[in-house]
């Protein structure tokens, strides 16, 4: 409980006007860790190693969700549509897999953490984790992958990248502009400029992009509302006009709240921090109303269904228009025709 309020804390503060005072001191001394490490591989003293494919690193400068893995969900099913081997891997937070790691879609998600495991059972092509992703990287192409695409990946240096994408939430922005803890960014937003491609999730609010930046655009639709134990899909019409509750355990619940809404329910949320572990007693009692979770938290409450028929997820995906969608493409296929 201290930890959801510390989070929640955080969160007001990171999206509102100013950082707290008392964690600047600590942004500083992270902003300077950042800079040295940059410097680091910048010199040589520290080194960027290949795939030895072409290699696609997905992320963003801020802590918490932008929608990166529903785009990396979406770039390898469109390069499997266009003959491409992709693979992708990521560092597998929230699990406790640390060596590299070829995962299953019977793995636990405890052992290589919830975005890893819905990767790897809705992209249809080899999924690694591990601490040192350039390992992990590496089993991809034993695997036959000819493109990889990494999840979360932007300040992982130690795996080199031919195409590094930025994706930034439009509604929150980089926040206070401040650097972790006082604020939401992972390294400075000044980094953007060394971005290959920007990609831009809903509409730019707070005025984050600097001029000359044209961003690819994607929205996230839902797509499929599914029963969490038979995985059957119920028509995402049925919630119209029905009261739920609200289950997420990701860095931005209140996009998923929204969601909700926009499709005609009207939900009470239970919130938990990002990469959060669902017991059974987290979970409302059955009161006549659906539990509807994401999909993400689904992989973790599959344990939880037995004996239960009230519980449900929702599947989303990205889309962006066939003209942003050619021009991300078509910097991917000119990386793999090199």
């Amino acid at each position: 409980m201290p930890e959801r309020r510390l989070a929640r804390w955080l969160e007001r503060r990171w999206y509102g006007d100013a950082a707290p005072l008392p964690l600047l001191p600590l942004s500083w001394l992270y902003g300077g860790a950042v800079r040295l490490r940059c410097l680091a591989f910048q010199a040589g003293i520290r080194r960027s190693r290949q795939a030895g494919v072409p290699t696609v690193v997905i992320g963003n400068l801020t802590a918490g969700g932008t929608g990166k893995t529903p785009l990396v969900l979406w770039l390898a099913t469109e390069l499997r549509r266009r003959g491409a081997s992709p693979g992708i891997v990521l560092r597998g937070h929230g699990g406790t897999q640390r060596t590299a790691h070829l995962v299953s879609p019977d793995d636990d998600a405890a052992r290589v953490g919830d975005e890893a495991l819905l990767l790897a059972r809705r992209a249809g092509c080899p999924v690694a984790v591990g601490v040192q992703r350039e390992r992990a990287a590496k089993l991809l192409v034993q695997e036959g992958c000819d493109v990889v695409v990494a999840d979360d990946g932007l300040q992982h240096l130690a795996l080199a990248r031919d195409l590094a994408v930025v994706v930034i939430d439009g509604a929150r922005g980089f926040g206070n502009g401040a650097l972790l803890p006082a604020g939401p960014l992972r390294e400075p937003a000044s980094r953007l400029a060394a971005a290959d491609l920007v990609v831009l999730h809903g509409e730019d609010r707070r005025g984050v992009l600097p001029a000359g930046i044209v961003p690819v655009r994607m929205q996230l639709v839902a797509t499929a509302l599914r029963e969490l134990g038979s995985d059957a899909e119920v028509p995402l019409r049925s919630l119209e006009g029905s009261a739920v509750h609200a289950l997420a355990g990701i860095g931005n619940p209140e996009r998923f709240i929204q969601l909700l809404r926009s499709l005609g329910a009207s939900p009470e949320a239970t919130l938990r921090p990002d990469h959060h572990v669902w017991r059974a007693g987290e979970l409302p009692g059955p009161d006549g109303r659906r539990i509807v979770m994401t999909e993400k938290d689904a992989v973790k409450c599959r344990r939880l269904a037995a004996g239960r028929d009230d519980l449900y997820y929702l599947q989303v995906e990205a889309v962006l228009s066939p003209a942003d969608a050619a021009r991300f493409l078509d910097r991917v296929q000119a990386l793999r025709r090199q």
